[in-house]
């Protein structure tokens, strides 16, 4: 089951960004990139491999997610800078769709590095004071924690001087409300993963793995 977490964990995280051009609106309070409706599960995903297969295998995942998108955003690069074929006439918005400024790029890539390891740390050493109970509580609060580092990371580094701070502020409370909802309403999912995580290694006969891994 950890191969299947990992693919659909590095999965997401390189749809999110793909997605992240497309701006959508709730009412009139709330603009959010589509990349949030699938980042957003990136956290779960992540919990539920720590807490199944430890801290380290956690950190595992965080790493190779990180350089998927390296290696991603360089041969996207090389991609762009291929001359395109004489009868292709959509280069400009291939480069549109794929491009994204080196300030966002490295806001991305920095929140994204801080807050999923922030999330494995306060997962990890919840469960090492609960044991197996009290899931909701390590999931939501080590998601709600990184949430909030990852937004406020990645709009401050993007956009600090391209706006009013105040506006900044209202910018990353707005989207922070939602993800914090989505959050919660992702409970449910975390308990169905370990569920069958936990089910799959008893069936495999895999010995649990001790909370000190």
């Amino acid at each position: 089951m950890l191969y299947y977490l990992n693919g659909l964990f590095v999965g997401l995280l390189i749809l999110s960004n793909i997605l992240a051009v497309k701006l959508f609106s709730i009412g009139s309070w709330i603009v959010l990139p589509a990349a949030v409706i699938v980042y957003v599960f990136t956290y779960p995903i992540l919990d539920v491999i720590t807490e199944v297969y430890g801290k380290k295998a956690a950190h595992r995942t965080v790493l190779t997610g990180f350089l998927t998108q390296l290696f991603a955003i360089i041969f996207i690069w090389i991609a762009i800078q291929l001359p395109a074929a004489s009868f292709y006439e959509h280069q400009q918005s291939f480069e549109t769709i794929f491009t994204a400024g080196f300030r966002v790029t490295t806001a991305s890539l920095i929140a994204y590095l801080v807050s999923q390891n922030i999330d494995v740390l306060i997962f990890d050493k919840l469960k090492r004071r609960h044991g197996e109970k009290k899931l909701w509580l390590r999931n939501n609060s080590s998601t709600m924690v990184s949430q909030l580092i990852d937004t406020s990371i990645f709009l401050t580094i993007a956009f600090i001087g391209t706006m009013p701070f105040s506006a900044l502020l209202a910018l990353i409370a707005s989207q922070y409300v939602f993800k914090f909802i989505v959050t919660i309403l992702e409970t449910p999912l975390v308990y169905a993963l370990v569920a069958l995580c936990r089910k799959n290694n008893s069936s495999a006969g895999n010995e649990p793995v001790p909370l000190n891994e």
